[in-house]
């Protein structure tokens, strides 16, 4: 079934079918030994700074896609819904609880997200190995159920297609947990939104970051010197990623012509009254 209700009743559903949400275990400053079953690679060792980015995921990578792959490991199109809607609310809970960003004013906050919130998704779904299958995205899309032109159907397959060349170069850089964690932050702390208070401030939060990254590989992978430049040429590219398209291909059978940014908005504003997901959202 589709969910063509109002807004307002759209939205609470997104809150009223999630369950389970667990908050962020309390951060112990300096290193930090990953124990949520993803083991950076055998490396251990993290700076204060990334240890506090990588405790702000909900919940492990391992967690998002697993029960959504069917024996025959492609994604049911029954569940495109719900592990899109979880690396979306992944990414806004993640950013409300990482260092700083919950200092910044509100009014930022959402300017800083709705202008990354697709990026974040793109190095979401790269996280979480997103199996990424043509007509299962299309279908998703509801395109599938109503007559369409050939251009129409060549635009969104070559959106498609610039989707999944952008996770696959990600995924072949066998990127880690933490790259992935300061990658994101790179992304989120971005002077480029407009309307923002102290401009400043976002970007030295985005050279933080970046400088975090590159100590980072430089002492966990000495043997790939150009390791950290590969990384950052990957970030301009994500913003080849239309938000529109993703949201046309992932949510708009779900919340309608709601707009993410209004979405991302009222989760940002409901604190830690919004429920995030754990339970099946039924989307089709």
């Amino acid at each position: 079934m589709s969910y063509w209700v109002s807004g307002k009743t759209k939205r609470e559903h997104f809150a009223a079918v999630q369950r389970g949400r667990m908050p962020p275990s309390q951060p112990n400053p300096g290193q930090y030994a990953l124990t949520n079953g993803d083991p950076l690679n055998g490396h251990c060792y993290l700076s204060g700074y990334i240890s506090l980015l990588l405790r702000a995921e909900p919940y492990p990578t391992s967690r998002y896609g697993s029960q959504c792959m069917q024996p025959n490991n492609i994604m049911g199109i029954e569940n495109i819904c719900e592990l899109a809607a979880r690396l979306l609310f992944s990414a806004v809970e993640w950013a409300r609880n990482i260092p700083f960003f919950p200092d910044l004013q509100i009014t930022d906050q959402v300017a800083l997200l709705r202008l990354t919130w697709s990026e974040l998704f793109v190095l979401n779904a790269a996280q979480c190995s997103m199996p990424l299958h043509v007509a299962p995205l299309l279908a998703a899309a509801g395109l599938h159920a109503s007559p369409m032109s050939a251009d129409r159907v060549v635009a969104f397959m070559d959106h498609i297609r610039i989707f999944q060349e952008q996770v696959e170069k990600l995924k072949a850089l066998h990127v880690d947990s933490a790259e992935y964690s300061c990658l994101k932050a790179i992304v989120l702390f971005t002077s480029d939104a407009c309307g923002l208070s102290d401009a400043a401030h976002i970007e030295s939060l985005q050279e933080k970051s970046q400088c975090a990254l590159e100590e980072y590989v430089r002492s966990q992978y000495p043997n790939q010197p150009s390791r950290f430049g590969k990384l950052l040429l990957r970030l301009p590219s994500l913003r080849t990623v239309s938000s529109s398209v993703i949201e046309q291909l992932f949510f708009v059978r779900l919340v309608g012509k709601t707009p993410i940014e209004t979405l991302i908005r009222d989760m940002l504003l409901s604190g830690s009254s919004f429920n995030w997901p754990y339970m099946s959202i039924q989307c089709s």
